[in-house]
């Protein structure tokens, strides 16, 4: 995309323009029109896409914002929505003139993004230690798989930190704003994917942890994921990698230990319902199905779920199921066997029997379903469950998981647990805990932004005990340590504001009791302990 980061698009000769007009369209100068595009990418793109034509957030292309004008938008970028739409101004990301310039942008049609090559992808490859130079066993005595991979959002960066002493072992370059850490199937690589599309593979048994190959694949994705299977059609332990792109809108499959790019598939095809073409299927979450030498991959826009044969990944079997429009982020059921996934746009839970393979339901829920990965629990009348909370609405949801035992409740809502507010982007538990542990980063209340709530597994009707974690920034996602007796919440603050950049917040998970803090984080978001991430646990 021109004007990405670290992107400078050829100009083929053409002088650029002083301005950009169109139509009824405010008119920008060729430096306020690429200011206003890298803002885009860098804090827009995700939920409205590239092409500005909606996912999780509304459709942003002129036939809708320019009815709106230009006050009106502005406002909106500065102060937020109830649904989720962050207050950057109120946050200090943008300041006023900022939020004006992005109105005016919206109003403009979307610049059409480049593409990417396979020789690009090649270009973009490093292998900084090849795989016969790196360590037979870990150099060092701590215990790995009890470190977390935190994501550094602003800083570009992922920082290695040691759960039983709290210390950050390693900072390592990474991609911009890593969306999410994987762990190899056998818990030693760390893989993280950027939003700039960038995909850095660490080695936790170096001392101390390094970046051993990065490769770039795309200019905006959100999802990377190995293959785990290990049966009779093979043992494909961490021999491949997959990266999802939301722009240009593929999947690339590449080597597990090098990271060297091996095939692209376009995602560009038919809406499942409508069967109209789409011009931009963005690629959200991946998981590796354990069952069959596959990956489930979820494609946002058209409403499919690819399971993708990787057996022979130069001529890769795909089998396409009608789901819903929206895919984005889910997780597995406790048995492993059922992957839920949140349309969230279309306020529904898809539900796939991976063994199977096919849709086995799909669940109405509250306003913008945002699970993250879920929370898997017993609820004391309805047995298994899993639960989302939503971006849209005050609500945490339990839906029945279990068609075994618990028949009458398997994949209905079986329980609507009241919130503070909306805005809520993930929840976390463990099997060893009491409690759900839930946030409200995106409410547009500063205190309730900070506000982290725990709701108690055994009177699941409204939350025990809700509390600020700090006097500054957002309270966003959680993460238990190995042994599931500690909970781990990121405070994100600002980067330009010393002092106050965020920090990460330890609980006692029995007590709900303050354990540490570990300061002076630069934006820290996602975290990934090593043993929960590989097992799946949540």
């Amino acid at each position: 995309m021109a004007g990405l980061k670290g992107e400078t698009p050829p100009t083929g000769g053409v002088e650029a323009t002083p301005a950009v007009e169109l139509g009824e369209a405010p008119v920008l100068t060729t430096e306020e029109f690429e200011q206003a595009r890298q803002i885009f990418f860098d804090r827009c793109a995700g939920c409205h896409g590239v092409l500005r034509n909606g996912a999780t957030g509304p459709a942003l292309t002129p036939d809708k914002t320019l009815p709106k004008g230009t006050l009106a938008l502005a406002s909106i970028i500065f102060n937020g929505t109830p649904r989720g739409m962050p207050d950057w101004g109120k946050q200090g990301v943008l300041t006023a003139e900022q939020a004006e310039l992005m109105a005016k942008y919206i109003q403009n049609e979307p610049p059409a993004p480049p593409e990417m090559s396979m020789e690009q992808m090649r270009g973009f490859w490093k292998v900084l230690v090849a795989p016969e130079d790196r360590p037979t066993e870990p150099q060092h005595t701590r215990n790995w798989e009890n470190f977390f991979a935190v994501t550094l959002r602003d800083a570009g960066q992922v920082a290695v930190i040691d759960g039983d002493t709290y210390e950050v072992v390693a900072t390592v370059n990474t991609g911009y704003a890593v969306h999410i850490s994987r762990m190899s199937a056998t818990g030693r690589y760390v893989y993280t994917i950027g939003r700039d599309g960038k995909t850095a593979l660490i080695d936790l048994w170096m001392d101390p942890p390094a970046v051993v190959a990065e490769v770039k694949t795309c200019y905006d994705a959100r999802s990377v994921e190995v293959s785990k299977y290990n049966g009779p059609e093979g043992d494909f332990t961490d021999r491949y990698a997959i990266v999802g792109c939301y722009w240009p809108p593929h999947f690339v499959i590449v080597d597990g230990l090098t990271l060297e790019p091996l095939k692209v598939v376009s995602t560009r095809s038919y809406t499942y319902d409508t069967q109209e073409y789409h011009p931009e299927p963005r690629v959200a979450s991946i998981v590796a199905s354990h069952f069959s030498p596959k990956w489930v991959v979820n494609v946002k826009e058209t409403g499919q779920i690819w399971l993708v044969d990787y057996t022979d990944v130069q001529n890769p079997a795909i089998k396409m199921l009608n789901a819903e429009r929206f895919l984005h982020d889910g997780g597995w059921d406790a048995s492993g066997r059922y992957f839920l996934v949140a349309a969230n746009n279309a306020n529904k839970i898809v539900v796939l029997d991976v063994q199977e393979e096919k849709v086995a339901a799909i669940v109405e829920t509250e306003k913008i379903p945002h699970p993250g990965r879920g929370a898997n629990w017993i609820d004391p009348v309805f047995g298994p469950v899993w639960s989302t909370s939503h971006l849209g609405e005050g609500a945490l949801v339990a839906i029945g998981t279990d068609p075994v035992n618990h028949p009458e409740y398997a994949w209905k809502v079986v329980r609507t647990i009241p919130l503070p507010g909306a805005g809520s982007l993930f929840l976390k538990t463990h099997p060893n805990s009491d409690w759900i542990w839930v946030d409200h980063t995106l409410n547009p209340d500063e205190e309730i932004q900070r506000t982290v709530c725990v709701i108690a597994k055994a009177n699941p009707v409204e939350p025990y005990k809700c509390w600020q974690v700090a006097d500054y920034g957002r309270a966003v996602h959680f993460e238990y340590n190995m042994e599931g007796n500690q909970v781990w919440v990121s405070v994100w603050g600002r980067a330009d504001d010393p002092g106050r950049t965020g920090e990460i917040v330890v609980y006692d998970d029995k007590t709900l009791e303050e354990i540490a803090r570990i300061p002076n984080l630069v934006t820290p978001t996602g975290k990934f302990n090593v043993y929960n991430t590989v097992k799946d646990i949540y």
